[in-house]
């Protein structure tokens, strides 16, 4: 950000809209990073308010402000084993399940070195090294850090090999005996319009926002979302998402798409209609979206797997203020 700075650091510039902290501001702007990136790239002096340096996480900031961000490089560094808290559902010699938790990263990448599930699982699985790659070894799908809920890894090549081509399968849509099934619960805002239905559409990058996805695209792959309304809520609604195809960040934006988006979500969010939504929202403070079921034949045995994670009480929460 300084004129004499010679490093490689990412630069973002935030329109603000929305008064709030410092942190949490910059945190729904820029969903790549986690609040505690956030926190950290402001005491190390790299965001600016208005062209004045601000170390204060807890600054506040208000609509018209100006914000600048420098995200330095990732730094090159081995992946290391820590004893991070796992919630394990099933593990054998071949894989292991876990229910993830929001606000936990599932791999290293560029200002997020340690705290991720690959640090955990090579604290947990002693003998994942390499397996899948370095930087992410074992992992053959990912959730988003604010998605909570039921994800498999892998402890071995085969099993590794095997998953990875199932889950690939799955993304594009290509259906079997023995396949991949997921599905999640999320709060949308409003209702959808019918009780269930299917969101059929093309899939890729956003025209002109290119961190976003879109289902409004001129050419692009096939997504297909199910979608069944679990329970109806204030200008809200409980809804069961199940993918057919999974495409990045494909529930989030089919719901945003067509007009009902998940509340909570910082990237394709809508304003919420009344207050009340608001307020379930703010205090969520991501996403509304759990992944509640994830099934898949054994990759070594093939014998059907099928894991349920709860919803969070987090979720719980923002279901009780609702109803």
């Amino acid at each position: 950000m300084s004129p004499d700075s010679d490093d490689d650091s990412e630069e973002h510039r935030i329109e603000v809209v929305e008064s709030g902290r410092l942190d949490a501001v910059i945190t729904a702007a820029l969903a790549e990073l986690s609040r505690a990136q956030v926190q950290r790239l402001i005491e190390d002096g790299r965001v600016q308010l208005n062209g004045a340096a601000v170390t204060k996480a807890g600054a506040k900031v208000r609509a018209g402000d100006a914000i600048e961000v420098s995200v330095p490089p990732p730094v090159p560094l081995e992946v290391l084993a820590e004893p991070i808290p796992l919630a394990v559902m099933y593990e054998d010699a071949e894989l292991i399940v876990i229910d993830k938790p929001a606000g936990l990263v599932v791999h290293p990448a560029a200002g997020h070195a340690s705290g991720t599930l690959v640090n955990a699982l090579l604290h947990h699985c002693t003998d994942l090294s390499g397996i899948g790659g370095v930087m992410r070894p074992g992992i053959v799908h990912r959730l988003d850090k604010d998605t909570s809920g039921v994800m498999v890894a892998t402890k071995t090549d085969r099993a590794h090999a095997a998953l990875t081509a199932a889950f690939a399968d799955k993304s594009a849509g290509h259906k079997g005996p023995g396949g991949i099934e997921r599905s999640y619960l999320a709060i949308t805002s409003p209702a959808p319009p019918q009780g269930r239905g299917a969101l059929r559409t093309q899939y890729g990058r956003h025209p002109t926002q290119r961190k976003k996805f879109s289902s409004k695209v001129a050419a692009g792959k096939h997504a297909v979302t199910h979608w069944e309304v679990v329970e109806k809520l204030h200008e809200a609604a409980l809804v069961r998402f199940v993918l057919e195809t999974g495409r990045t960040h494909q529930i989030r934006v089919h719901a945003s798409d067509a007009g009902w988006a998940l509340i909570g979500d910082p990237v394709y969010g809508h304003k919420p209609r009344d207050e009340r939504t608001a307020e379930a929202a703010r205090a969520l403070g991501r996403q509304a979206l759990h992944a509640a079921v994830l099934a898949f034949a054994h990759p070594v045995t093939g014998e059907r797997l099928r894991f349920e994670a709860p919803l969070p009480a987090d979720l719980q929460a923002a279901l009780v203020a609702l109803r």
